[in-house]
């Protein structure tokens, strides 16, 4: 449930895309798993900026509130509308229909610095 495409944060977001435009951001199928069901998600509004290990937002779940960092430093340029609605879609798709924020990186570089599958497989395994 590690898609090898994404880069990965040490707090359990992924990041889809390789910065030459906006990237993709959402939470890992280990870190939805670990929250349980998902009830409600508070997200950014558009033109919003974020730095790095910022918090974006936050999700709530039948269990606990657990805030969502910004992998990367950039502008909100989308969120997902559907959420409000359907939260609960994070947990039926994380890496899909469930992802949260698009973010215009402010440098493109800045997603080297994330981890690969093979990090990220490694920190969940530990």
């Amino acid at each position: 449930m590690i898609p090898e495409d994404l880069r990965y944060t040490s707090e359990h977001e992924w990041v889809a895309g390789d910065g030459s435009g906006p990237v993709r951001v959402g939470i890992t199928h280990f870190a939805q798993d670990a929250l349980g069901d998902i009830v409600y998600v508070q997200l950014p509004e558009e033109g919003t900026a974020v730095r790095t290990g910022d918090a974006l937002g936050e999700i709530e779940s039948t269990k606990s509130v657990s805030e969502i960092y910004a992998p990367i430093s950039g502008t909100v340029v989308s969120r997902n509308a559907t959420l409000a609605d359907e939260p609960e879609l994070i947990n039926a798709e994380p890496y899909a229909a469930g992802w949260l924020v698009e973010i215009a990186p402010e440098d493109p570089d800045s997603l080297q610095g994330l981890l690969d599958a093979a990090a990220y497989r490694s920190l969940t395994e530990s």
